[in-house]
């Protein structure tokens, strides 16, 4: 059995998140400048099977699109062409939020908790993690 993949995709930067190879555990990989995210998933799935890749995909609260579709459906589409992997579209409306919350609730510094990069990073495992809790009730 493969990993699940999570991606918060950001214009600046991506957060990266994967299960255990028995898709129990979400956890924070890495936060890549999107300039270098093609790089980095080339080795990473040279190295790991990865059954499922999971993208937040941000509509605002009435369900319109959001305005960061305009960067995120391009990434989707080229990973589509690039890669054979299974990929889906997860709604990722309160990620961020969730994420600074996590952070304060884990005793993180302010300073940490400034840090964009970190709450990428974290809002793609959480991303990852509901997805896990989901899928345990189906």
């Amino acid at each position: 059995m493969g990993r699940i993949m999570a991606i918060d995709y950001g214009k600046k930067r991506v957060g990266v998140a994967v299960t255990d190879t028995l898709q129990l555990i979400a956890t924070r990989l890495d936060t890549v400048d999107a300039d270098l995210i093609w790089k980095f998933l080339d080795e990473y799935f040279a190295k790991e099977v990865v059954d499922l890749v999971l993208v937040g995909y941000p509509v605002q609260l009435n369900n319109q699109p959001s305005e960061a579709l305009r960067y995120i459906n391009p990434f989707v589409q080229k990973f589509r062409q690039k890669y054979e992997k299974e990929i889906r579209l997860v709604d990722e409306r309160f990620s961020s939020k969730m994420a600074f919350q996590s952070m304060i609730d884990a005793g993180l510094r302010k300073s940490q908790r400034q840090n964009k990069g970190t709450i990428d990073g974290v809002s793609a495992t959480i991303l990852l993690q509901s997805y896990l809790e989901q899928k345990k009730y189906i």
